[in-house]
C-alpha cells in the first residue's frame, strides 16, 4: 500500500494549489469562502428510482471547471499528494461533488489517513458513488466516481478504520465543502 501511495505522489499532476484571480486560495476551507446550503443539488431520482445522470458536454465541462479540476474530474488526473485544500479541514459540514453539487460525504465520516488526500470510511450514501477497475500504472485499483455526473472522485481501498475498513482516497479538487 505504501508503495502505491508513493507512486501515486510521485506520479501525480503537477499543479499548484488553486487560486482566484486575485490570488487568494480557492475552496471552502478557506474563511470567507464558504460554501453555502444551496450550494448542494440534491439528488433527482427517475420513475424506475434511478439517480438522473448529468450530461454535459466537453466544451460545457471545460467552461465550468478550471484546468486542475477538468484534468481530475473529467480526466481522471490526481492533484499532488498534501496540495488540496481540503485535506486538513476539520469543520462540520458536508463534501460535495465539484462537478454536480450532489453530497457525497459528511465530515462525521473524514478521517486523517496521513496519504495526502482527503480521506472517508463511507459515502453520504453508497449509490451517490461508482467503483470501477482501474488498472492504470499497471496496477488494480477501485477508481470512485461520483454517480450523477461521473466525475472522477479518487479510490477507495480495504485499509480503512472500522466501522467500514474502508478508505475513500478522494482528491479535494474533486470537492466542495458546505459547512453545516
Amino acid at each position: 500500500m505504501h508503495y502505491t501511495i508513493l507512486f501515486l505522489a510521485f506520479f501525480a499532476c503537477n499543479f499548484s494549489q488553486r487560486t482566484t484571480p486575485s490570488g487568494t486560495p480557492t475552496g471552502a476551507a478557506v474563511p470567507g469562502l464558504e460554501a453555502t446550503t444551496d450550494s448542494i443539488v440534491p439528488p433527482a431520482y427517475d420513475a424506475n428510482n434511478r439517480l438522473i445522470r448529468v450530461t454535459k458536454t466537453d466544451t460545457d465541462w471545460k467552461k465550468e471547471l478550471d484546468e486542475l479540476e477538468y484534468n481530475v474530474l473529467r480526466q481522471e488526473g490526481t492533484e499532488r499528494a498534501f496540495t488540496g485544500d481540503l485535506v486538513k479541514n476539520k469543520q462540520k459540514g458536508t463534501y460535495t461533488c465539484r462537478g454536480c453539487r450532489l453530497p457525497l460525504f459528511s465530515s462525521d465520516t473524514k478521517f486523517d489517513s496521513g496519504t495526502g488526500w482527503p480521506s472517508y470510511w463511507k459515502p453520504l450514501k453508497p449509490e451517490y458513488v461508482t467503483e470501477n477497475q482501474d488498472r492504470a500504472y499497471g496496477m488494480l485499483r477501485t477508481e470512485v466516481e461520483c454517480a450523477r455526473c461521473g466525475g472522477h472522485l479518487g479510490h477507495v481501498f480495504d485499509d480503512g478504520p472500522k466501522p467500514t475498513g474502508l478508505r475513500y482516497c478522494i482528491n479535494s479538487v474533486s470537492l466542495d465543502f458546505v459547512r453545516e
